[in-house]
């Protein structure tokens, strides 16, 4: 049996493992630009690690693909008391590591569930703290909807008041469109392209592990559309879109709002997926969750590749 096949293996039986480490979403978001470390022991696997190998002008970096929030190690729990736990993360992670092929830089973010990154530290990277928003228990709705914010509240109200709902079986070119709105908004282009949507898209839906919501009025307009992604242990906000011309709907909210009550019947916590944007930082708080801190971990090992970095930061400030 080969690696990918004992990984492929551990996925299917590990229901901890999320969904940016399954290997069909790494097929989906890379092809087969993706490898993984995996440690085994007398008793089956005990770590595992995927990364997606890029190269940039000669440079080769190890991180993760796009549209895949988050990714990193994933490590069997331990029933052992604490400092013991501590001792064998610590062995699982360096032989993690030590697997790495050759590099120039190392990229990845952690799943927020990944704490101890101490290890790496001890060999070498470095570390970022990134922020995320959390509902952390859907179970009870009435209980999620009291802790939205007055102005949520009354968005929902007001979509619902002038006839925007949920639109049945939206396809997934009406949802591009929505979020090629939110770029060109911006004047930019989509950072990722359509066809990397439309396979993501299909791989949920084979896997049974996304679902995409368009809210539209009672002419056909559509306004708002959120594209939603979940595991066993949380439901994830991958992408969004909507008209800026009706942007005063309240539609927006309002679809995030029904995306949240089917992750209810699906999964145990929602996940917004940041946002460190500070105008998009204070929509998703404004839904009542909680701010939840997580790993970047890097490394480089190319000092003419720390410089560029450092002349591109130095550009970007001035």
């Amino acid at each position: 049996m080969t690696k990918m096949e004992r990984y492929r293996g551990l996925c299917e039986s590990e229901s901890s493992i999320p969904i940016f480490s399954q290997p069909w979403w790494l097929d989906a978001t890379c092809g087969d630009r993706w490898d993984v470390c995996l440690v085994e022991g007398e008793n089956g696997m005990l770590a595992s690690m995927p990364y997606v190998i890029k190269s940039h002008y000669g440079f080769v970096e190890l991180s993760q693909s796009q549209l895949t929030q988050k990714l990193g190690p994933w490590l069997k729990p331990s029933s052992a008391k604490r400092g013991k736990a501590l001792g064998q993360q610590k062995k699982l992670l360096y032989k993690l590591i030590s697997q790495l092929p050759k590099y120039d830089y190392f990229n990845q973010k952690w799943d927020c569930s990944y704490t101890n990154w101490l290890p790496f530290y001890w060999q070498g990277f470095s570390q970022t703290t990134r922020v995320t928003y959390q509902l952390s228990n859907l179970e009870d709705l009435n209980a999620v909807w009291e802790g939205l914010q007055s102005n949520i509240k009354g968005d929902v109200r007001k979509a619902l008041k002038h006839n925007v709902k949920l639109k049945e079986n939206p396809t997934i070119e009406e949802f591009i469109e929505l979020n090629k709105k939110v770029f060109a908004r911006q004047r930019k282009s989509l950072p990722y392209s359509e066809e990397l949507v439309r396979i993501i898209d299909r791989a949920c839906l084979q896997h049974q592990r996304g679902k995409l919501f368009v809210v539209a009025d009672d002419k056909g307009h559509n306004h708002a559309a959120v594209y939603l992604i979940w595991d066993e242990n949380s439901a994830y906000y991958l992408m969004g879109g909507g008209d800026a011309d009706l942007r005063n709907s309240g539609a927006t909210s309002l679809c995030l709002w029904e995306a949240i009550k089917f992750a209810s019947t699906v999964t145990k916590k929602f996940d917004f997926e940041g946002s460190m944007i500070e105008p998009v930082e204070k929509f998703f708080k404004a839904f009542g969750a909680e701010q939840v801190l997580y790993h970047a971990i890097s490394k480089s090992n190319s000092k003419i590749l720390d410089l560029l970095m450092l002349i591109k930061s130095w550009s970007r400030r001035n």
